[in-house]
């Protein structure tokens, strides 16, 4: 029954584009229209990453779904740098990195079932890319703590930083890929199992519309939170994130609570390593033919990134996980978040 409603679900979607280009619907409705519309996407990303899962591993599964999840937030970013919102786009690729490892990771160790052995090595990598990460934005941030983090010096100075990260991101994955490829032995038992052409298909078909929903929810999400009276820094860093990275979000929890807690956490960690390391370079690199974007990041969004990895570190020491650790997980998070909203506008 579950499932008959998620896939008739999935009619929210073009519901809600129709609704955004044919009537006049307020923001607010639109908003909560959107919303609605990623739960069943998020499902459906999560049964095609599943899916593609079962021929090659959760190692390459988590990948593809770190990168068609993240495929949204490339488009979203780089529409609020046309539209000179760079605060926002900032704050809510911190925040996408920060929800990845507390909020999705926490969740999905929270809800997940069956065997909860993690692929140690495999996510000492991921929260080392983002640690290696963070080192690198704090050459451009630390000089933009003091006077306009948005002069162009500063945009200059994260480009060398961008194209090393960027490099550093395929050396990773193309090593990592090979490794999970010689390591995964397909199940045999494939009745019910998607080809993996259509597992993909799926999830790039997932991705576009995803984008199209998200626009959406981010173009109506200023005049929700200007009547909640909530600053755009928080908006961007938590509410965008979280938004933004829904059917992600989804996705990984899904496939936790079917049991799969390790391709559940190469999902959470694949994906806030992705952003990190390739699409916040790209995003500053792509930026230069609209307007550019510096890696001026503040104090409380660096102490963030640095603090999340390394906690998050320390209960990978022991490959067995629990639901404990997931609640700590999340409510580290919070804290996070409560940081994001004392902290306020620049």
């Amino acid at each position: 029954m579950a499932r008959r409603i998620l896939w008739g679900s999935l009619a929210l979607a073009p519901l809600t584009i129709a609704a955004d280009f044919l009537f006049d619907l307020g923001d607010v409705e639109l908003f909560v229209l959107a919303a609605l519309a990623l739960v069943p996407l998020a499902w459906l990303i999560g049964e095609a990453t599943e899916h593609a899962a079962h021929h090659t591993g959760p190692g390459i599964g988590g990948f593809l779904n770190a990168t068609f999840g993240n495929a949204p937030e490339l488009i979203i970013s780089l529409l609020a740098i046309n539209k000179g919102l760079t605060e926002v786009v900032r704050g809510s690729l911190t925040g996408s990195v920060v929800g990845n490892v507390l909020l999705v990771l926490g969740f999905s160790l929270l809800v997940g079932t069956g065997d909860m052995r993690l692929d140690r090595e495999s996510s000492f990598v991921w929260l080392g890319l983002i640690l290696v990460a963070t080192a690198g934005f704090t050459i451009p941030a630390i000089p933009s703590w003091n006077g306009s983090p948005t002069r162009h010096s500063l945009a200059v100075l994260s480009v060398p930083v961008a194209v090393v990260l960027l490099v550093l991101y395929i050396g990773v994955t193309w090593w990592k890929l090979r490794r999970q490829r010689a390591q995964h032995e397909a199940p045999d038992d494939d009745e019910g199992v998607w080809a993996l052409r259509s597992s993909i298909l799926v999830l790039a078909a997932a991705t576009v519309v995803t984008a199209l929903i998200a626009e959406i929810l981010v173009d109506t999400i200023e005049t929700f939170a200007d009547k909640a009276h909530l600053s755009d820094f928080f908006v961007a860093t938590v509410i965008v994130a979280i938004v933004g990275n829904a059917a992600e979000h989804g996705g990984a929890v899904v496939v936790a609570h079917r049991g799969k807690v390790q391709l559940a956490s190469e999902i959470a960690l694949s994906s806030g390593a992705q952003v990190a390391v390739f699409l916040i370079p790209a995003v500053a690199l792509l930026s230069w033919a609209i307007n550019p974007l510096a890696f001026a990041f503040r104090p409380v969004e660096i102490a963030a990134l640095a603090a999340s990895a390394l906690v998050v570190a320390t209960f990978f020491v022991d490959r067995k996980s629990s639901r404990r650790d997931g609640a700590a997980l999340i409510l580290l998070y919070v804290v996070v978040a409560v940081a994001f909203f004392i902290a306020g506008n620049r």
